[in-house]
């Protein structure tokens, strides 16, 4: 089973509320089982993203951090990725795929980082979004498997259900809640 946790760095508030927030959503619909995050605690974001899983499901969690317990992950085995522009592209790393820690920046990431990490890693070498190169770098990572609909089953197990559909929303709650 893949232990991957995310590393958001240097949550501001009120500037980074919204983009920590989509940070977390992204991680836990991915299939990442925790993230941290370093910068000032934000207790609004953690009990929103606490109400999205206990709605829909998963096994999420988030919690605030000292910047050290990279150093602690580092030394528990797990790989440290560091999702920068300035890195390798994606496409040309073996990444592992087991017990790894994505590193998601926010204001400017210290060099420290860059030396610390295991992986630079760059979705594309031009400004972007660290939404969207969370999304790829887990895609890359469970190999697009995340998107299957038996992943969603197992992973997912929450109060309500969204029923594909090509018109309109559909939404059942679950029998087993």
């Amino acid at each position: 089973m893949k232990d991957i946790v995310v590393f958001r760095l240097s949550h501001r508030l009120p500037r980074d509320e919204r983009v920590t927030t989509h940070v977390a959503l992204v991680s836990r619909a991915f299939g990442a089982r925790k993230m941290y995050y370093t910068g000032e605690k934000d207790n609004e974001m953690e009990n929103s993203i606490k109400k999205v899983v206990e709605k829909w499901g998963g096994n999420f969690e988030v919690e605030h951090v000292n910047i050290s317990k990279l150093k602690e992950l580092k030394k528990e085995g797990y790989s440290l990725i560091h999702l920068t522009m300035y890195g390798e592209r994606i496409e040309s790393v073996n990444l592992p795929s087991d017990k790894v820690v994505l590193i998601v920046g926010s204001e400017k990431v210290p060099k420290w980082i860059y030396e610390f990490s295991d992986f630079n890693v760059s979705i594309t070498n031009q400004p972007h979004s660290e939404i969207a190169a969370l999304a790829i770098a887990l895609h890359f990572i469970y190999k697009g498997k995340e998107l299957s609909p038996k992943f969603e089953e197992k992973e997912f197990k929450g109060k309500i259900k969204i029923v594909p559909s090509d018109r309109g929303k559909v939404i059942r709650k679950r029998e087993n809640t």
